[in-house]
């Protein structure tokens, strides 16, 4: 069987072509093709143009059909290269042991607060923890002497003082539940304490308000020492805000030696800012020298 393929050739015209005449036309012969349906020589279906075995067994299970992935390449989208992580990479990033997670965890600290559990960055108020401490007892039984040194908390010029304020806001409140099994009283310390690191009224306010119900009615005494003329006009201001109850429990002392007549000072944490400032400004004072001695045990 022959074909004949015929093709138009032209050359690009140099001019508009305006007498409507046709391209030439040239004739090509097609090669000699068997199409007979026999596998005599020559014929497609010969064994020499078939490369297939005699029997064909497919597994469809085993065939390798595109998914969705694999279509999006098909669409022309390539897929984003995932980068593998370098070696250096990979060794820069220090494993985490278990050692280094359980002092992760003695960083924080947890507590319930009424009826509300809160974490406590121990780590940020690590050096003002020395703001409240156990003084010992006072009369008969378990009465509680809770020592609160002023001159222990932040300074409010420090960048985080409203972080560190607030941790050690819970800290205060978790510990004195825990010291307090009784009665007990609160001796405040003053002394020895700049305007920028009293506490602000607000965070005093907010402290009372939140001591538990049983704390409230056990507190026997809240003892001033050095009272400032800050302190006093602020207990003057919230005294109508606060109960009389209160109001009758707090008490003004002027001097070490007078909290000595009231309390037993063997083991009240007096800083040491404090001692410094009684020998300084109160040389001759009434049983100084006994009271100190006492102290600096």
């Amino acid at each position: 069987t022959r074909f004949f393929f015929f093709c138009a050739y032209s050359e690009p015209p140099n001019s508009l072509d305006l007498n409507g005449s046709h391209p030439r036309r040239i004739k090509l012969t097609a090669p000699n093709i068997n199409l007979s349906l026999d596998q005599s020589e020559g014929s497609v279906l010969s064994d020499d143009n078939l490369d297939t075995p005699d029997e064909i067994d497919i597994n469809v299970d085993d065939l390798d059909t595109p998914d969705e992935a694999d279509s999006l390449e098909y669409a022309g989208h390539e897929q984003p290269a995932i980068k593998e992580p370098s070696q250096e990479e990979s060794e820069s990033i220090p494993e985490y042991t278990a050692e280094e997670e359980r002092e992760d965890n003695k960083l924080w600290r947890t507590v319930v607060i009424g009826d509300q559990e809160q974490r406590i960055d121990m780590k940020a108020i690590e050096p003002f923890k020395k703001v409240i401490s156990h003084g010992g007892y006072y009369g008969d039984g378990l009465n509680a002497i809770i020592v609160f040194a002023a001159c222990f908390l932040p300074d409010s010029s420090q960048t985080d003082y409203t972080y560190v304020m607030e941790n050690l806001f819970l800290y205060v409140i978790s510990t004195l539940e825990l010291m307090v099994a009784e009665d007990y009283m609160i001796v405040y310390l003053n002394g020895a304490t700049p305007r920028r690191r009293m506490p602000g009224l607000g965070w005093m306010k907010r402290c009372y308000q939140m001591i538990d119900r049983r704390l409230r009615k056990n507190l026997k005494s809240f003892i001033i020492v050095h009272p400032s003329w800050f302190i006093r006009t602020i207990l003057a201001v919230t005294r109508p805000f606060i109960s009389s109850k209160f109001s009758n429990k707090i008490q003004y002392v002027n001097t070490l030696a007078d909290l000595n007549e009231l309390i037993p000072m063997e083991y009240v944490n007096v800083p040491e800012s404090i001692v410094n400032n009684l020998v300084l400004n109160y040389p001759e004072e009434k049983g100084q020298n006994q009271l100190v001695k006492t102290i600096r045990k």
